[in-house]
């Protein structure tokens, strides 16, 4: 219908905003936008192709049906000073006159009125009516207007309530025009310019515009029609001024109108639900702090560990020294001729060196070891304790943060969240302490016996190391061997201790090594083992948090892409 009366310019507009508005709908459905709200866009298409429509708001006893009469000329809608309208009734042209309640619930009525032809006119409930639902019909269908006629009483104008609704209906980007209705109640002429004046400086200082206000007397108005004209009537009413303004709007704004009411609807969607989006994408950005934070600990935790390991691996190797010092302290007493007797009873000379050179050693090392186990898992515990604990804040943090129930958003991230932090809670909670110390202490324990290449079957570490100190390195003297020649070659003591000392040196460089590289390996396991639990448990989190972020971003840049282009359209159809 509407084609018939564009040039082709405007019938390539036409064609363009559909095309955007349409990859708006398809934009807000993948976006999960609310039904009501894809409903509304369409509506707003449909209404491209009909008659233009005129909605009438206004709050309960403003005088919206007498209103609707007089711009009629005929009491086709019941009057009263009751709630009478509690419905949504439409007003249309026929040939016969008709009325019935669509499957909407919506009163559809036809009449041989004139006015009709050109218009469609919808009454709505009265926006403070005592049935609330009326009040949600009515916000559901001013978004379809092509122009909204807002009408307040004189006795109470621009009242807080009806503020709220006005600023509702320009965010839709409607045109609206209010009705200053029932001015007969007023003394003066100069009552009804206060009024105006009133209404204006309230409409600048709390809606940011000044709309166009037309007062009259609806009563008057159709009464003046009903008497054929009477020219008293129709003076007192004011009611033709707005009359001849609506015959303007059809006849040279009636286009822009029509083309505009889509775009504002579109616009206000898209703005809403890139809002949304873009809220969803700041929460999101705290959620990928969060991650970075939980990554820095992580790496922390292995930087500090790593540094406190090597101090407390120090202690062994401390041990290690004392050995080898207790050792060529043992050789600086027993390489003396005073003891060449000694030193050719093997047993003897082993028994003591045990006894004064490997001494408490193994146990020493073992209790050491021991500690850095104790450490080791005491550290993991506080790790898994801090992830949780930062978890648990973000949580909370974010707890009463609404960014909308546009699909399932909110909800996948609160399970994850929920998910991660049960997963730290239950590591926490059921973190055995002496078992994992256990089963640590018989890895390292397996790993040192299986560096030195023996068979321990079940002997602690200390039995290890003392096999280890006794068996692999027996006859440390180097000396054993030399009999009774000895005897004739004390001169080669001195030789001897110092082929002694550097053996001993030698032996336990390897016993070191072995032993540092095995604890090494060792911790550099468990900590990739610690690290990699938990971001296991996260890594859900991280997923969705990525794979949210790149769907959002995509769905943002489309929204603001069709807001840029309805911008575009908007100030072409200005232009008309």
């Amino acid at each position: 219908m509407l084609n018939s009366l564009l040039t082709p310019a405007q019938q390539e507009l036409l064609a363009r905003e559909r095309e955007v508005l349409r990859s708006l709908q398809v934009t807000l459905a993948e976006s999960v936008a609310e039904d009501t709200d894809i409903e509304t866009l369409e509506h707003s298409l449909f209404q491209l192709d009909h008659l233009f429509l005129l909605v009438v708001v206004g709050e309960f006893n403003s005088g919206k049906s007498t209103f609707i009469n007089a711009l009629l000329g005929r009491e086709l809608l019941e009057q009263g000073v009751t709630p009478t309208t509690s419905r949504i009734h439409r007003l249309r042209y026929s040939e016969t006159e008709e009325s019935k309640v669509d499957e909407d619930g919506v009163v559809q009525i036809a009449a041989p009125i004139e006015l009709l032809r050109q218009v469609e006119i919808v009454d709505t409930p009265g926006t403070n009516a005592l049935d609330r639902q009326h009040e949600i019909i009515t916000r559901d269908f001013v978004p379809r207007s092509d122009l909204v006629l807002f009408v307040t009483s004189a006795d109470r104008p621009f009242s807080e309530s009806e503020r709220v609704f006005m600023d509702s209906i320009r965010t839709w980007g409607k045109k609206l025009v209010l009705v200053l209705n029932k001015i007969d109640f007023l003394a003066a002429v100069d009552d009804v310019y206060q009024v105006q004046e009133f209404i204006s400086d309230r409409a600048a200082a709390l809606l940011d515009f000044v709309p166009e206000i037309f007062p009259v007397s609806a009563q008057k108005g159709l009464a003046a029609k009903l008497a054929g004209g009477d020219p008293t009537l129709a003076a007192e009413s004011r009611f033709f001024d707005l009359e001849r303004y609506l015959v303007r709007i059809l006849h040279d704004e009636r286009l822009r109108l029509k083309l505009s009411n889509p775009l504002g609807v579109g616009l206000r969607l898209a703005r809403q639900y890139g809002d949304a989006m873009t809220a969803r994408l700041d929460l999101l950005h705290t959620d990928f702090e969060t991650l970075e934070e939980v990554d820095l600990q992580l790496g922390l935790y292995q930087d500090d560990m790593s540094r406190e390991f090597r101090f407390r691996l120090s202690d062994v190797d401390g041990e290690l020294q004392a050995f080898e010092k207790r050792g060529s302290d043992y050789f600086d007493d027993a390489f003396r001729l005073a003891r060449a007797v000694d030193l050719m009873n093997k047993e003897r000379v082993q028994a003591e060196f045990s006894r004064r050179v490997v001494a408490d050693t193994p146990q020493n090392i073992e209790r050491k070891v021991g500690e850095i186990v104790d450490w080791m898992i005491s550290s993991e515990l506080g790790l898994w304790k801090d992830v949780a604990k930062r978890i648990e804040a973000r949580r909370t943090e974010h707890s009463q943060r609404h960014v909308g129930e546009i699909g399932t958003f909110h909800y996948d991230r609160e399970q994850l969240l929920a998910t991660v932090g049960r997963a730290a809670a239950e590591a926490v909670n059921g973190f055995d302490q002496h078992r994992e110390a256990a089963r640590l202490a018989d890895s390292v324990r397996t790993a040192v016996a299986g560096t030195a290449l023996m068979e321990v079957g079940a002997l602690s570490l200390g039995a290890v190391i003392t096999v280890m100190a006794t068996t692999q390195f027996a006859d440390f003297t180097g000396i054993l061997a030399a009999g009774t020649l000895a005897l004739l070659g004390f001169f080669v003591l001195p030789a001897r201790k110092r082929r002694a000392k550097k053996e001993l040196g030698e032996k336990i460089l390897t016993l070191r090594t072995q032993l540092m590289h095995t604890l090494t390996s060792q911790f550099d396991h468990e900590i990739e083992r610690s690290t990699h639990r938990i971001q296991g448990a996260v890594s859900p989190y991280t997923r969705f948090v990525r794979a949210e972020r790149q769907r959002l971003t995509v769905k943002e840049q489309r929204l603001g892409d069709c807001r840029k282009k309805l911008e575009g359209l908007a100030a072409e159809i200005e232009r008309l």
